[in-house]
């Protein structure tokens, strides 16, 4: 071949490789361009303020809108008694939250260069950042105490599911008013079954808070789950029962919704959600029977709500706390919501 024709092939296939990259850079675009348009039939969202205190006799859902279009991962809010109604968004996005008493937790994503990272920050009852701290791992669970003191999260260090046994979690302890953060449920003293109790393998996830001091959480070791009841003072956890994970405390503070392993169910999707008596022990199966890999959250001390795969991500349901009724959507393209305002407590 001729030096000619050599310079000649070269370019062709400079300008093929070019015309390629084109190609590929106006398909990414537009590929971005239709992710951020509101798809036709989604919910209506518009920007708006969101706050974290309600006004007296205005109760408020305030959550994570996973609703394609502009506002996307952005906290969004409803009013309670009209869910699927038009929502406001913040512009403050978050991949997990929870809020309570004017005080928000927001797990997100930090986007870079290179690649993602994660943070947790502390939001005021106008979302703004109070402060924030760096995570180890992808963010997966979130609380607040009642009276909004303190915060709790869970990162997977390794993995990302619960449904096998592949993973590692870390699950922080923040108290907002002096923040003194305790960055590890693994550090506590474990009492096992009354004896104290060490292993390696222990993970920790799905804290719930009964008050500024206590607080229920999953622990997991040698293969099993443990509901535990820890003490934040004391740094010390105590083995409840078995076989119950992410649970999450009634407003009146005598039961736990959780979700549960049921034998024979498949390994990618053994949960059912269930509610348990604290003074009793005793275990009440709810009516939902899809597979939940959720933490629940109350709407009242009746009712639970919790997220299952839908079109834009994930949808809302509810379903009674006794095991009676039936699940009812509450929300399309939403979850990790908290209910701000007070709301019906009753939980008998």
């Amino acid at each position: 071949m001729s030096r000619t024709a050599r310079v000649l092939t070269l370019v062709a296939a400079v300008v093929v490789l070019a015309g390629i990259a084109v190609g590929y850079t106006l398909h990414a675009v537009d590929r971005a361009a239709r992710r951020d348009r509101p798809r036709a039939g989604g919910p209506r969202v518009s920007s708006g303020a969101v706050q974290l205190a309600a006004a007296p006799g205005d109760r408020r859902m305030v959550f994570r809108n996973t609703a394609w279009g502009p506002h996307r991962d952005e906290l969004a809010s409803v009013p309670a008694d009209h869910p699927g109604g038009p929502r406001t968004a913040s512009g403050v996005t978050c991949l997990r939250f929870h809020a309570a008493a004017g005080t928000g937790i927001c797990l997100r994503a930090v986007h870079g260069a290179l690649q993602d990272s994660y943070r947790a920050v502390v939001l005021d009852s106008r979302l703004r950042e109070r402060r924030h701290y760096a995570l180890s791992g992808i963010p997966t669970r979130a609380r607040v105490s009642p009276d909004g003191r303190m915060a709790a999260w869970t990162v997977f260090v390794s993995g990302d599911s619960y449904a096998g046994t592949d993973f590692s979690t870390r699950t922080s302890v923040l108290d907002t008013r002096t923040w003194t953060l305790q960055d590890s449920l693994e550090k506590y003293r474990i009492i096992k079954d009354g004896h104290a109790y060490r292993a390696v393998d222990a993970n920790f996830w799905g804290v719930t808070f009964a008050d500024d001091d206590h607080f229920y959480a999953t622990l997991a070791t040698r293969g099993r789950t443990h509901l535990v009841r820890g003490d934040v003072r004391a740094r010390t956890v105590r083995t409840l029962r078995e076989n119950v994970e992410c649970p999450s405390l009634s407003p009146g503070g005598t039961r736990i919704a959780f979700k549960k392993r049921v034998p024979g169910l498949p390994a990618d999707a053994p949960w059912r959600l269930y509610t348990l008596d604290l003074g009793t022990l005793r275990e009440t199966a709810l009516a939902e029977r899809r597979n939940v890999d959720d933490q629940a959250v109350w709407v009242d001390g009746n009712t639970v709500a919790y997220s299952l795969p839908g079109d834009y991500g994930a949808n809302l349901w509810s379903v009674p706390a006794d095991g009676g009724g039936r699940p009812r959507r509450l929300l399309d393209a939403g979850l990790a919501p908290a209910f701000i305002g007070a709301g019906p407590t009753r939980s008998r």
